[in-house]
């Protein structure tokens, strides 16, 4: 093992604390949850300073969450900020999800005129009361990983209310600088993969605090997860000479692992050989699924299908096991698990599966959990943090998408062509799944970089890809399909809700709709099967209840699917 980075980080608050006697008053903005913003307040105070100690993260958000009386509140009128480096609805964005907190409250959106990181805020209460107040969001201009220009919260600091302040480079900060500098300034390898696994090791006390609404909450934790992943492949994008964003990367296995226990702030990053990680051994088959299953049960349910099995090697060593059902029907390939953090396709996979047994001259394969290196490492990182959305499970072994490998060893991907080779099918059925609640990366620009549309939840979503000449049967399948599943209990009020609010915080959806639901169509032909329909379920960390409608729903897409490819199939 090759340790690259071990140290230790004095949180802000205890530095600005030694580093302020005299001073009057303090305005503070850091990246720290509330009870530890609410305790260095307390310290100030005994050292004669009288503080406010704000979030740096979300700040829109913690003023309406800590300083506004919202249920004497009637109207809310928000001007947010602009800058020509950032997307316009940016900081529209980040007051999400303000809309679903303040049920009833006249809540409007409009973009402010003038420069400057401030929110101005119109409030009239019950009461009669109109306030109004400047809120101040704190951001940076920088360069990313790539060196692209990049807008971010950061940390400020105003001594005795003079002047505008300054940046406060924060603990959060200084970490997620260190982690990246000791990645960019090792000693690599002139060729992929760079490393068997680059481990991140980071303890930062915040705890995570859930809102009222939904599976959101704020997440300090989750947010550095987040960010030092998708930062670090792009480090690794510009050290091989790839494009940003080049899903062919193999780098190696990037594992963050964020924990909150205990006070010290530390970083610990070190090259070491590829762990192997267990998932749960103690499912009971006779019980229902109701958070993600461990190999043993997945290896039970597959089972149930029937038909032939057939399997190839993960990067990892892992067995990739599909199904063959043989019949006399129009072929369907069926997969879950490319990205196994999203654990509704590897269950709607199983159980639509077994839904098409029920078929008298059925044909398909069924692959449920395509990604098993990663599927495992989801189920680690989980231990820690169950409710966040771990994209560190996204990728294999090797650190790359497995549907964009082309190499000659296809590890993972030969899953499918093997699929294709035993069946001849004209469609493949690949479920998906994306968060559930907000995804941030606000060290970075706030926003996902590559993943603009899949930051904010807006329902169950559906991409169609088509080859040239295959785009009416595929828009008739998808037509059927929406249709079948707009009868899904709960299934069309999900998307009503969740794209009603993404409207609000993100302004005009850009998507198709077809039968109430959002939809993607495109042609595109890098697939060897003519017509993939992709579904995409928010699941992105959903348990109990939710996650038995997800898979429920995932699994009802497989045989709406198949029942109008029999139909609308081009004959050969």
């Amino acid at each position: 093992m090759t340790v690259l980075l071990d140290k230790r980080f004095e949180r802000t608050l205890d530095t600005v604390l030694k580093a302020e006697r005299g001073t009057s008053t303090l305005e503070l903005w850091t990246f720290d949850d509330r009870r530890h913003r609410r305790e260095a307040e307390a310290r100030f105070a005994k050292a004669g300073i009288s503080a406010r100690c704000r979030s740096a993260y979300k700040p829109l958000l913690h003023f309406f969450l800590e300083e506004v009386e919202r249920t004497e509140l009637v109207a809310a009128r928000i001007a947010y900020p602009i800058h020509k480096q950032a997307a316009a609805n940016r900081f529209r964005l980040e007051a999400y999800p303000l809309a679903g907190l303040l049920e009833g409250v006249d809540l409007a959106f409009e973009p402010r005129q003038g420069d400057g990181f401030v929110y101005d805020v119109d409030l009239r209460f019950k009461d009669g009361r109109r306030e109004t107040h400047a809120v101040l969001a704190p951001n940076r201009l920088h360069g990313d990983a790539q060196d692209r220009p990049t807008v971010s919260p950061t940390g400020w600091i105003i001594r005795d209310g003079k002047g505008p302040g300054e940046r406060l480079e924060t603990d959060y900060e200084r970490l997620f600088e260190a982690i990246c500098t000791a990645a960019t300034t090792a000693d690599w390898p002139e060729s992929e993969p760079f490393f068997p696994e680059l481990a991140v090791d980071v303890a930062f006390p915040a705890e995570d605090e859930p809102l009222d609404f939904q599976q959101e909450a704020v997440s300090l934790r989750e947010a550095l997860h987040e960010d030092l992943y998708f930062t670090l492949l792009d480090v690794f994008h510009r050290r091989s000479g790839r494009a940003p964003g080049d899903r062919t990367l193999q780098p190696g296995r990037i594992v963050p692992m964020v924990v909150g226990r205990g006070e010290k702030i530390s970083a610990r990053v070190e090259v070491r050989p590829i762990r192997r990680f267990a998932t749960k051994a103690n499912d009971r088959p006779s019980e229902p699924i109701r958070s993600a299953p461990g190999f043993a049960r997945i290896a039970a349910e597959l089972k149930k299908v029937g038909g032939t099995p057939f399997d190839v090697r993960s990067v990892g060593g892992r067995r990739i096991v599909a199904h063959h059902v043989s019949g006399s029907d129009v072929p369907v390939m069926v997969s879950g698990g490319q990205h196994p953090n999203e654990v509704t396709g590897v269950l709607g996979a199983l159980f639509g599966g077994q839904a098409l047994t029920s078929k008298p001259n059925a044909h398909f394969t069924v692959s449920p959990v395509e990604n098993p290196d990663g599927y495992a490492l989801h189920q680690r990182l989980c231990r820690d943090n169950p409710n966040h959305m771990h994209h560190a499970a996204r990728y294999t072994a090797l650190g790359d998408d497995l549907e964009y490998r082309s190499s000659d060893k296809l590890w993972e991907k030969e899953i499918r062509a093997v699929a294709q080779r035993l069946t001849g099918a004209t469609l493949h059925v690949n479920l998906h799944g994306y968060p559930s609640h907000e995804w941030t990366r606000p060290l970075m620009g706030y926003i996902p970089r590559g993943f603009e549309m899949w930051t904010l939840p807006k329902g169950f979503f559906l991409i169609l890809r088509y080859h040239q000449g295959w785009e009416e049967p595929a828009m008739t399948m998808l037509d059927s399909v929406t249709r079948r599943l707009g009868k899904v209990p709960g299934l069309a009020d999900l998307n009503r809700r969740q794209i009603a609010l993404y409207e609000i915080h993100a302004g005009d959806a850009g998507f198709q709709m077809i039968n109430g639901f959002p939809c993607h169509c495109s042609l595109d032909e890098r697939s060897s099967v003519p017509v993939t329909l992709i579904t995409e379920y928010p699941d992105e960390t959903i348990y109990g209840d939710a996650l038995v409608a997800g898979y429920k729903a995932q699994a009802e897409t497989v045989v709406a699917a198949y029942d109008a490819w029999q139909i609308c199939a081009p004959k050969a």
